[in-house]
């Protein structure tokens, strides 16, 4: 339905029979009073005229014809009330009356030439906020204009136009008796641009004198609570922007409180010209309370309707609410399986319920991809991939993986299936097989490991996120501990997590914090059987000092509790350095060394600490950073051997985040260690 206000006027207490729409841009047409609205007369019969008839002769006027090199003897007619009356409400063009003030500002004389100038409005400082102002230049044809040189009779016509655009942005926040002077006036000293002037005086606001909504009776015992969301009241001003919104309010409200049907109809003010007042009338439509019904799917390809309720946030026999309906629709698009989707509500027919039609267009459901790179620690790499993302529905996706590099041979084959019987409930499930040569180890591992999480995604930033998993692990390890001889571990692990995420944006965030641990009790096998605990604590938190800058800080604790670190599998400690750890450092390259080759070992103990300012310019940003961290073969990190290395990063912020480029550089440096490294990923550092 068109959103409007219809807006009657009315004088001697009678209503005016014209009546107008007020359109989204609330420009409504002036509304003119009338003294009176008597019935003209009947018009008399007339016969037919004889066209052949020769005519009468012209009568004598009477008049002598005027001497035109006679001076203008001809004194102004006095003032008419009705001339008086009807310039209260029409916009003035001409030079001061004799009734005006007089004016010592020198009158711009027309030469013909084309002249930029400036534009003014005056009176109106206390009326002209953001909206109002926002409207005027977008709809004026003298801001249109004003880059661009213009002769006099043009800026002329544009004032009258704009003369009458200012009078409808008045009325829509009603004052319907402005007078509006637009003039004409020599540039300002040390200016050689017009000065174009809108002398305004609004005059009374009209307030509202009624208000009627009529049809809420018929909800009942929810009628007071819907009355409130239609703010309009007495005494209020009659204000086209608060009707419309107070509409809009109430349409809304019927629909999130068990109205799918309910209709608002246009909001109708009559305005009194004579007592500066207006009465609104509003009539609803509710159209019967309703409880959820059933999902109805026209094509189940995809997903049945079992599927489409666990994703749902209410419940059969819930109330009607069409924020739940919209957030299934996005929540739908956000499985990636569909290109589009529509939620109809449709009556059940049982005078209760409200079933929902879901129609829905598959999207491609297969994806291969690719990619190629290479980082400081890993070598060389390539990397293809093959997706099906509803191989076994609903929402059963399967990846097959392969990675062929310089210091890394991996494939895997992932199982993955979201919307596990709730809504952002992740089952996943991996089996892999890699060969993976690092500075740190060497190690040839296969993988069976299966969760449960929680899951965060941009659609939908979750503050808490968990994640219960199992691990079966067999690895073949070599380092320098084991001064090259390789190890066989059988490991078993159940590693557990838990995030809250009080931050604003999950790619980009500018403020709140953020806080996770994770646990993850093992066993291993190795010549015997023996158990420890790998803990981790992440926090985080971001600052926003000016709109453009936000400071940015985090810290990172893990420790091993139980067993040495030379019986740990090398792929089991923990390690530092590297784009996501500390920049200016290679890959798992701080810490303690061993060996000839002085290869990084890891460690049992990890500490790690960053510091950065973001600043935007636009699209494109800035980022100087201090990093900080060390590995300890203790279970406590030891803090006097903290690496530092600090550098610059660039960022462009596209739509689905922010891509980065850091550039950093070891402070003090172990032997071996590059003096610059690049990192370049998606999304912030942290």
């Amino acid at each position: 339905m068109t959103h409007g206000l219809r807006n009657r006027c009315r004088a001697s207490g009678r209503p005016h029979p014209a009546r107008l729409l007020l359109a989204p841009l609330l420009l409504a047409a002036p509304c003119l009073a009338r003294a009176q609205d008597a019935a003209p007369p009947s018009l008399p019969d007339i016969a037919a005229p004889d066209v052949d008839q020769p005519l009468d002769a012209m009568p004598d006027i009477g008049l002598d014809w005027p001497d035109m090199a006679q001076p203008d003897s001809v004194a102004p007619l006095p003032d008419d009330p009705a001339d008086v009356q009807s310039a209260a409400t029409a916009p003035a063009f001409d030079t001061p009356t004799s009734s005006d003030p007089v004016d010592d500002t020198p009158v711009f004389a027309d030469t013909g030439e084309e002249r930029r100038y400036t534009v003014t409005l005056g009176g109106i400082d206390n009326i002209a906020d953001a909206q109002f102002t926002l409207r005027f230049d977008e709809l004026s044809v003298l801001r249109q204009g004003q880059g661009k040189p213009a002769n006099l009779a043009q800026i002329n016509r544009r004032i009258k136009e704009d003369s009458d655009l200012i009078d409808r942005l008045l009325r829509a926040k009603g004052y319907y008796a402005a007078r509006i002077r637009g003039a004409v006036g020599a540039p300002a000293a040390g200016s050689d641009r017009l000065a174009v002037t809108f002398d305004v005086t609004p005059g009374t606001q009209y307030l509202l004198d009624t208000v009627d909504v009529t049809g809420l009776a018929e909800t009942g015992d929810r009628e007071t609570t819907l009355r409130d969301a239609f703010p309009p009241k007495p005494g209020d001003p009659v204000d086209a922007d608060i009707i419309l919104a107070g509409r809009d309010s109430l349409a809304t409200a019927l629909s999130e409180s068990g109205f799918p049907f309910a209709q608002v109809d246009e909001a109708e003010v009559r305005i009194d010209h004579e007592e500066r007042k207006g009465d609104l009338d509003i009539i609803v439509t509710p159209g019967g309370f309703r409880t959820f019904g059933a999902i109805m799917m026209g094509d189940d390809q995809l997903f049945d309707a079992a599927h489409v309720q666990d994703i749902a946030r209410f419940d059969p026999n819930d109330p009607y609410k069409a924020s739940d309906v919209e957030d299934l629709r996005r929540a739908i698009v956000a499985t990636g399986l569909v290109s589009s989707v529509s939620l109809t509500p449709k009556d059940a027919g049982d005078g209760q319920h409200v079933d929902l039609a879901v129609d829905l267009r598959p999207a491609p459901l297969r994806t291969v991809a690719g990619e190629l790179g290479y980082g400081t620690g890993e070598g060389y790499r390539a990397e293809i991939s093959w997706q099906h993302r509803n191989l076994f529905p609903p929402e059963g996706a399967v990846t097959v993986r392969g990675v062929v590099g310089t210091q890394e041979q991996t494939a895997s084959f992932t199982y993955r299936r979201n919307n596990f019987h709730r809504r952002d409930n992740v089952l996943t499930g991996l089996l892999s097989v890699s060969n993976i040569r690092r500075d740190a180890y060497d190690a040839r591992t296969i993988t069976l490991s299966g969760g449960l999480e929680r899951q965060t995604n941009i659609l939908f930033q979750k503050d808490w996120v968990w994640r219960v998993g199992a691990e079966l692990i067999a690895s073949d390890e070599a380092d320098a501990f084991s001064g090259g001889a390789r190890r066989t571990f059988l490991i078993a692990a159940i590693p557990l997590s838990l995030t809250y995420d009080g931050s604003d944006d999950l790619l980009n965030p500018s403020k709140g914090f953020r806080l996770g641990g994770r646990i993850s009790p093992e066993i291993s096998f190795q010549d015997k059987t023996f158990g420890y605990t790998r803990v981790q604590l992440d926090g985080s938190i971001y600052q926003p000092v000016s709109e453009r800058i936000v400071v940015a800080a985090r810290a990172r604790f893990g420790t091993i509790l139980g067993s040495t670190v030379e019986q740990i599998a090398p792929s089991r400690r923990f390690y530092a350095g590297g784009g996501a750890s500390v920049r200016g450092y290679g890959y798992q390259a701080i810490g303690p060394r061993f060996g000839e080759d002085d290869d990084p070992v890891g460690g049992k103990s990890l500490a790690e600490f960053s510091l950065e300012a973001r600043v935007r310019f636009g699209n494109f940003g800035v980022v100087p950073f201090v990093d900080a961290g060390n590995i300890s073969t203790s279970f406590l990190p030891r803090f006097r051997d903290l690496r530092i290395g600090t550098g610059l990063g660039l960022r462009y912020y596209s739509n689905f985040g922010p891509i980065r480029i850091d550039v950093g550089t070891p402070i003090n440096p172990q032997s071996g260690d590059p003096k610059v490294a690049v990192y370049v990923s998606l999304g912030q550092a942290f």
